[in-house]
């Protein structure tokens, strides 16, 4: 199968996040912090970016190291895998389906009303509360990952 990049992207119940990359950034870190931004509504800088998180995805594990051209589209698909799994958890928040939800401005609200709906920390931390019932096959935190080859 051969060696492969990965990133990891968690919303905190704060609304702050953390994107790991299995890769060195190669000086792209503001770029992706941007797509952060631009996906999920999350402020610049509350974005910090992890290159090389063997914390994360440990040393030696088949991931490649040296930065990648590939690296923003797969932030980018780890935030709509995120914003996916936020609007089924807003839709039980707001006691309406998923489909009727619309996103903007970093909300999924009912309708155009941006402000008549969650916002994306809201959402973090609706789905970090361990007292909550989630929809059934959800997990109590709000991040995805995706693994990539380039």
């Amino acid at each position: 199968m051969g060696a492969y990049r990965a990133v990891f992207l968690r919303v905190h119940p704060t609304g702050k996040t953390v994107l790991s990359l299995s890769c060195d950034a190669g000086g792209q870190q503001r770029q992706l912090q941007q797509i952060v931004t631009d996906e999920l509504g999350i402020p610049l800088d509350d974005t910090e970016v992890v290159p090389q998180d063997y914390d994360r995805f440990g040393d030696g594990h088949g991931f490649l190291t040296s930065p990648s051209n590939g690296t923003a589209n797969a932030v980018a698909a780890t935030c709509r895998k995120i914003r996916e799994k936020a609007q089924i958890l807003a839709s039980g928040m707001l006691g309406t389906s998923p489909q009727s939800l619309t996103w903007g401005n970093g909300a999924w609200s009912p309708g155009r009303d941006p402000s008549a709906g969650k916002r994306i920390e809201e959402i973090a931390l609706y789905a970090h509360a361990g007292a909550i019932e989630l929809p059934a096959g959800l997990e109590g935190s709000l991040d995805a990952q995706t693994a990539y080859r380039d």
